[in-house]
């Protein structure tokens, strides 16, 4: 079994900071890409950043130099600090681990979603 757990979400005015933490867990081999996508209501789940097991690291245009996503291999952590909040950050942010596991091929993992809602 695998786990996929998200935290870090909450409340921040505009211009604010925020860091989220997703940790997979269970019956791990290794992580491969690990990103994070928000979804706002009324619309469609996109992503926000992306970062490779090397390191390397792509992020939306929207959220380019204020978000940074880094990673702990050892802990399978991966993280998102989100700097200068705007409004239109807000949304349920989600994680998603690409997961090998012994026997089987690897598979990309979801978590629960955490709220972040930024206000004026």
């Amino acid at each position: 079994q695998v786990q996929v757990v998200e935290s870090g979400g909450g409340l921040v005015q505009t211009g604010g900071s925020l860091r989220l933490s997703c940790v997979a867990s269970g019956s791990i081999f290794s992580t491969n890409d690990m990103g994070w996508y928000r979804q706002a209501p009324g619309k469609q789940r996109e992503l926000v950043a992306v970062i490779t097991s090397g390191g390397s690291t792509s992020y939306a245009d929207s959220v380019k130099g204020r978000f940074t996503i880094s990673r702990d291999n050892a802990k399978n952590t991966v993280y998102l600090q989100m700097s200068s909040l705007k409004l239109e950050d807000t949304a349920v942010y989600y994680c998603n681990t690409l997961i090998v596991r012994a026997g089987v091929p690897p598979f990309g993992y979801w978590g629960q979603g955490t709220q972040v809602t930024v206000s004026s």
